[in-house]
């Protein structure tokens, strides 16, 4: 759940004029522009007491010595307009929020007081509203108190508890938008909110997006979790990318499970890319994953099978590399590079990718692309695989892949 920002509410109350001031000839100002209002002498000795006690954040003491104030006979209309102004400011301090609302909505409609003020008062009310869950009239006074930071947010947040998250993702948006054109990173908090506006209206593409751009400025473990999770159940994703993601989960710490650890193997034994099946299946033993329990025994059969299609890897590469470089199209050698990028010849096997998409007439070139930006950054060549990973198009989950691991490049090595 969206919560205020705890600095909100007493920024509100400052600016209202919490702490007024009473002269020795009982004259009462809330703000230093502010002419100050004689009152009669028992107004100004229980305000005073009120001002003090407020001063030592003793809220429903001071709303007693208001009160006090308030039974004062033959009141003027100003000196009314003092005891409300004051009460409001305590009881919103005490978290009486009605009382504060109907005290500062008094002092609002007396037409008394200048511009500036009633912009104090307004953010005070914005604020006394929102606390007591009155998100519409929340927005309505923040709106009325101007274009500051604070009450922006507040309008943000109000609308979001009121669930107009339409709002909420299209102000989100310009607001990160501006941040990142002024070269600024957008706030945690802001892009949280959007992801959240984006979850409830559906916005699946909007929330994937978001969730980017808080892996991308604020690294953390979870947001990956919650990413890879989603990214298979996209529209258009392809399984062929089973793997990739597998990949990804690998090298953000969020593979932990045994399955996962054997499908992730078996699925590069499958695509022909036994060093890499080898080296999962290894990490998954080395972790304590796998070769306990009641699939011990199966797990070691993977990597016995690991072993064995590793060797004949090794004997059967440079025939197939030469068969490669014989073929009419790229594919093959797009294929054979990145089985060299596995066994850990990263520089032969990015030459050999370059030369497939040089080829041409391949099946799914932005495959290729993918495959050569991952290369790039294994070999350590971080700007160009970046540079590659971020040419990536298409919507069958190429993209997607190759934008995350330009993301994960810049947060540690590629796994």
């Amino acid at each position: 759940m969206i919560q205020l920002s705890p600095r909100l509410i007493p920024a509100a109350l400052l600016a209202a004029g919490l702490l007024f001031t009473i002269t020795p000839e009982g004259r009462v100002g809330f703000a230093a522009a502010q002419a100050q209002e004689a009152v009669k002498p028992d107004i100004a000795k229980n305000l005073k007491a009120a001002n003090d006690l407020m001063r030592a954040n003793k809220w429903k003491e001071a709303l007693n010595k208001i009160r006090d104030a308030d039974a004062v006979p033959n009141k003027t209309a100003a000196e009314q307009l003092v005891i409300e102004r004051a009460r409001g400011s305590a009881a919103l301090g005490a978290g009486d929020y009605d009382t504060a609302t109907r005290s500062f909505e008094h002092v609002m409609a007396s037409g008394k007081l200048p511009a500036g003020e009633q912009a104090r008062i307004a953010e005070a009310l914005a604020g006394a509203e929102y606390r007591a869950g009155h998100y519409a009239k929340a927005v309505s006074w923040a709106r009325q108190a101007g274009n500051s930071p604070a009450m922006r947010q507040l309008i943000m947040q109000a609308s979001f508890q009121s669930g107009d998250y339409g709002s909420v993702a299209k102000q989100l948006q310009a607001d990160i938008a501006a941040e990142e054109q002024a070269g600024r990173r957008p706030s945690d908090q802001d892009l949280q909110v959007l992801a959240s506006a984006y979850q409830h209206l559906n916005n699946n593409a909007g929330f994937a997006s978001t969730v980017e751009k808080l892996l991308a400025y604020y690294p953390k473990k979870e947001y990956w979790v919650d990413i890879l999770a989603r990214l298979p159940r996209k529209p258009g994703f392809s399984d062929r990318f089973a793997l990739d993601v597998y990949r990804l989960q690998i090298a953000t710490g969020n593979l932990s499970k045994p399955n996962d650890f054997m499908e992730a193997a078996q699925l590069a034994l499958q695509a022909g890319l036994p060093v890499e099946g080898k080296k999962i299946v290894d990490k998954g033993f080395s972790t304590g994953v796998l070769g306990t329990g009641t699939e011990a025994e199966r797990q070691k059969r993977l990597q016995a099978l690991a072993v064995k299609q590793e060797a004949e890897a090794a004997a059967s590469i440079q025939k197939d590399e030469s068969e490669a470089l014989s073929a009419k199209d790229g594919n093959a050698l797009v294929k054979v590079g990145y089985q060299y990028v596995t066994m850990g010849q990263a520089d032969k096997g990015i030459s050999l990718i370059e030369q497939g998409i040089a080829r041409g007439q391949l099946k799914r070139p932005e495959d290729a692309k993918l495959r050569l930006g991952m290369a790039q950054l294994q070999a350590g060549k971080k700007a160009k695989g970046i540079a590659t990973l971020r040419s990536v198009q298409g919507n069958d989950g190429a993209a997607d892949i190759a934008r995350l691991w330009a993301i994960q490049a810049n947060q540690g090595t590629a796994g």
